[in-house]
């Protein structure tokens, strides 16, 4: 693992539905860096820490398949 995520996703209580979507729509851009992922993972969910962005907002409309 090079950057924890997870931790800071427990600390502003992401719910893992979301927290599962989130590594989905991110994989996506990222599927073989693992490196890149998880620093994207870990701005993201920094950033709802903060207060800049929901993870609604992050997450964006659900796409029905």
């Amino acid at each position: 693992m090079f950057f924890d995520y997870q931790g800071p996703a427990k600390r502003v209580a992401i719910p893992e539905e979301k927290l599962e979507r989130l590594e989905r729509q991110i994989r996506e851009e990222f599927p073989h860096d693992e490196m890149m992922f998880e620093l994207h993972m870990l701005r993201a969910i920094l950033a709802v820490e903060r207060g800049d962005a929901t993870i609604d907002e992050i997450l964006g409309p659900v796409q029905v398949s």
